[in-house]
């Protein structure tokens, strides 16, 4: 798994690499904070987002977010996403006040990140049953916890994407 590079985008910063990320867990752990981690595509960033990741970082001191890559994020929702490309999706993420830490992972889900960092609280949305929240036995089994946040009503990505599609609306009795 290699770090993904935004080169001549504001997201360095935040971005780090797995190795980064071991070390930062490593000093975490001797400060005794809470790692929390979560991640997703975050793709068209919204306020659904937005609610989702200051409630992750209430979990804890440190958020670490995997983001998905472009080819990853297609795989998982098909050839027509991301819509918004891996290096501008972590730049956003990255203006995030409640994101300490971005990784960019290759594969469709972050099991081997969470196999190497072992956070202390995994995070996912509410529409995830716990029972298939990848790596929520390793996190447990290491004395973590796991947490499912509640989604925006009404706010997705799918959603915005298909709103776009279907062109302006016009308030109702106006014509042309």
């Amino acid at each position: 798994m290699r770090p993904q590079s935004c080169a001549g985008t504001t997201g360095p910063g935040k971005l780090r690499s797995l190795d980064q990320l071991r070390q930062i867990r490593r000093a975490a752990r001797r400060l005794r904070q809470t790692v929390v981690f979560t991640n997703g595509c975050f793709d068209l960033l919204h306020a659904g987002h937005v609610h989702y990741l200051n409630a992750a970082r209430q979990q804890g001191d440190v958020l670490i977010v995997g983001l998905n890559s472009d080819a990853s994020v297609r795989a998982i929702k098909g050839e027509s996403r991301p819509v918004v490309p891996q290096g501008q999706r972590a730049d956003v993420l990255a203006g995030l006040a409640a994101v300490d830490h971005i990784v960019v992972f290759e594969e469709p889900d972050p099991l081997a990140l969470i196999l190497a960092l072992v956070p202390d609280v995994l995070v996912k949305g509410g529409d995830w049953a716990e029972a298939d929240i990848v790596g929520a036995d390793a996190v447990k089994r290491q004395g973590g916890r796991v947490v499912r946040i509640g989604l925006r009503e009404g706010v997705s990505t799918s959603g915005i994407i298909a709103r776009i599609l279907e062109g302006p609306r016009r308030p109702e009795g106006r014509s042309r």
